[in-house]
């Protein structure tokens, strides 16, 4: 019974392990590393829920150790990408006025690792989020973060990679990110409790959905599943 009860600990540490990794890559300005960690730590995070309730070892210290491993790879990682992204455009911009401050403004970045600690903190204490989400999760978060950065890399979209290096356009993406994650939005939870299609019906439709658009717009196809995800919602409540 012992061991059967830290199975899920363990997929958590798993999740931490990766977003440290994620934060490394991270601040050496390798995209596709933190990337590639950070969509590692999202799937042990979805496996360890998936392992408490298949055992039905569910308890607080679980619940908080999920938070904290959480903190590093949905909240710690995406907030250093987004301080790099600005820091790089900042580079890239001959003559910018922001140059002489660009610590100070790149550091608004960081603002969305804030934004992710009291999301997650609201989560430990808010009793109606066990079957769904109020305001956006801090994973969804992370992962239209970490995809900008390889939408201006691999994208052949000119639009969408001359969005990324304009730094009031992410500037505004962290404020509402941040404003997203923390709003009273209802939104669906795509954790299961059967696999039926009347009560999932929702939850199909937007994975097909996904699916679908990945095959279409690769890593673009990222942000836009997660506006369909927030609109869906809306439209469901």
């Amino acid at each position: 019974m012992t061991l059967k009860k830290h199975i899920p600990n363990l997929i958590t540490l798993g999740n931490l392990f990766c977003g440290t990794v994620a934060t490394i890559f991270a601040v050496e300005s390798n995209f596709v590393g933190a990337g590639i960690f950070v969509v590692l730590g999202i799937v042990f995070d979805f496996f360890d829920g998936f392992a408490a309730r298949l055992l039905n070892v569910s308890g607080e210290l679980g619940k908080q150790l999920d938070s904290l491993a959480d903190m590093v790879t949905s909240g710690v990682v995406p907030g250093i990408v987004m301080m790099k992204l600005i820091q790089l455009n900042i580079f890239n911009t001959p003559h910018s006025f922001f140059q002489d401050s660009i610590l100070g403004i790149s550091l608004l970045g960081l603002i969305l690792t804030l934004g992710a600690c009291y999301r997650l903190a609201k989560f430990n204490i808010d009793t109606r989020q066990s079957d769904s989400f109020i305001g956006l999760p801090t994973p969804a978060m992370s992962l239209f973060v970490i995809s900008l950065p390889l939408i201006q890399e691999y994208s052949t979209i000119e639009f969408a990679q001359n969005l990324i290096t304009n730094n009031y356009f992410l500037i505004v993406i962290t404020i509402l990110l941040t404003y997203l994650m923390n709003a009273e939005l209802p939104l669906f939870s795509l954790k299961f409790k059967d696999y039926s299609l009347k009560k999932n019906i929702v939850v199909y439709l937007f994975l097909l959905a996904s699916l679908i658009l990945i095959l279409l717009f690769n890593f673009l196809s990222v942000p836009i599943i997660i506006i369909l995800y927030i609109l869906i919602s809306l439209i469901k409540k």
